[in-house]
């Protein structure tokens, strides 16, 4: 049987997968009465997913881990949760839970993570003017410095997203962030260009 890959959120990995993980899915629905006992419903759309799980840490240093969990807690702002098995999500890390009274050696732990709507680009691109317009400046157009200096890497055999990141210092959200076409860190493929800088 096939060993999982580790549970990671942003730049800290589990040293263990989770005991327990779900997706809640929700959908919000306006009821509305009407005479006779009799009510109409409405459909407000999908809402975000809510991913919950528990675990424990245990050993020496069960309770440090612990701490570092904590910390990318604090961190906040949004982040790539990539699980084992199921489709990675772009999530906000909003609650973190001491289970027990903490030991040295065990600490039990629950995490929720909901997952934001990425339907919109929200970084600034830069336009060019259809007309071919250099606004008489007599250069190049805006965004041609940033074309001429993309790097981009050749995915090969047995890579992930994850490995391209650490090989060139830097972290999958970032890859992401240049590569809109990439949904799912997951899913790469041999011979596709990913944009690294």
């Amino acid at each position: 049987m096939a060993r999982l890959q580790p549970m990671r959120y942003k730049d800290y990995v589990w040293p263990h997968n989770p005991e327990r993980y779900s997706i809640t899915y929700r959908r919000r629905v306006a009821v509305q009465e009407v005479p006779y006992g009799y009510y109409t419903m409405q459909n407000l759309g999908q809402s975000c997913r809510v991913m919950t799980g528990s675990g424990a840490f245990v050993g020496e240093g069960a309770y440090e881990e612990f701490k570092r969990l904590a910390t990318v807690y604090y961190t906040g702002g949004e982040g790539i949760l990539v699980h084992p098995c199921w489709q990675s999500a772009h999530v906000y890390f909003v609650g973190l839970s001491l289970e027990q009274v903490p030991r040295p050696d065990y600490v039990a732990y629950t995490f929720e993570f909901w997952e934001s709507y990425d339907g919109y680009d929200a970084v600034l691109q830069t336009v060019t003017d259809v007309r071919g317009d250099t606004g008489g400046s007599g250069g190049t157009q805006p965004g041609d410095t940033a074309q001429s200096a993309a790097v981009y890497h050749t995915v090969r055999q047995g890579e992930s997203l994850w490995a391209i990141a650490q090989s060139r210092g830097t972290t999958v959200a970032r890859l992401l962030e240049l590569n809109s076409g990439i949904k799912n860190p997951n899913l790469i493929f041999v011979g596709q260009k990913v944009r690294v800088a």
